[in-house]
């Protein structure tokens, strides 16, 4: 409700009014209460919302029906990344949570935690592609394969991305003493946004190849016949 009324409550004003002009001069500007670095990520999330979206939407449209869509689901790598993706998510989150607490004496460790565990997600990923090219799984072979690797790819840039600005902080934390960590708060807080997001967008991906599967198309062609 408090977002609505912050979205469509200046329409209900009167600026022309003495006690409006009070409120009005006192205003900071701002709509809402969110860091530049929080905005940014935001509008990262719009733009790749958008480029996923069209890939899933591809997938869904031009799945060959001839395809195993669990074949890549019975590969171990894909679960075991999917687990260190949660656990990022969670140190991430967990720092997060500890700054606003004032507890710094994992700081470091769990940002440690967040890069090591991030850099093994990358080069498991590209263990994964190189397992299936080794077994003839191109991304030329059909539509089912160039999804994953276009998926996995832009979410593999992503993620690197997001390692660079973690390299930043880190180098910035490792300088500081534990009192002064509260100056990276706001560039934690959407760093641990963003890897939130991969996270979702990971999980999504997944769940659409496990749902839409050879038994779903099957069921959905007896429902049109």
């Amino acid at each position: 409700m408090s977002i609505i009324k912050k979205l469509f409550g200046a329409l209900t004003e009167k600026p022309w009014e003495e006690n409006q002009v009070a409120i009005d001069s006192t205003h900071s500007g701002r709509t809402f209460n969110l860091s530049n670095q929080m905005s940014a990520v935001i509008i990262i999330f719009g733009v790749s919302t958008a480029i996923f979206s069209l890939i899933f939407t591809g997938y869904l449209y031009s799945l060959p029906p001839e395809q195993d869509t669990t074949f890549i689901l019975k590969t171990a790598l894909v679960w075991i990344n999917t687990v260190i993706l949660i656990f990022v998510t969670f140190f991430f989150n967990k720092i997060s949570s500890d700054l606003k607490k004032n507890l710094t004496d994992k700081i470091k460790k769990n940002l440690i935690y967040v890069g090591g565990l991030s850099y093994l997600f990358l080069f498991l990923q590209l263990t994964l592609w190189y397992q299936l090219m080794k077994t003839g799984n191109f991304v030329d072979t059909n539509t089912y394969f160039s999804s994953f690797y276009i998926f996995t790819a832009l979410h593999g840039i992503h993620l690197l991305g997001g390692l660079f600005f973690w390299g930043k902080v880190c180098s910035r934390i490792f300088k500081l003493n534990e009192k002064e960590y509260v100056k990276e708060e706001k560039n934690i807080s959407a760093l641990a946004l963003y890897w939130f997001f991969l996270f979702i967008v990971w999980i999504v991906f997944f769940a659409i190849m496990s749902i839409y599967n050879d038994a779903v198309i099957a069921w959905c062609k007896s429902l049109i016949a």
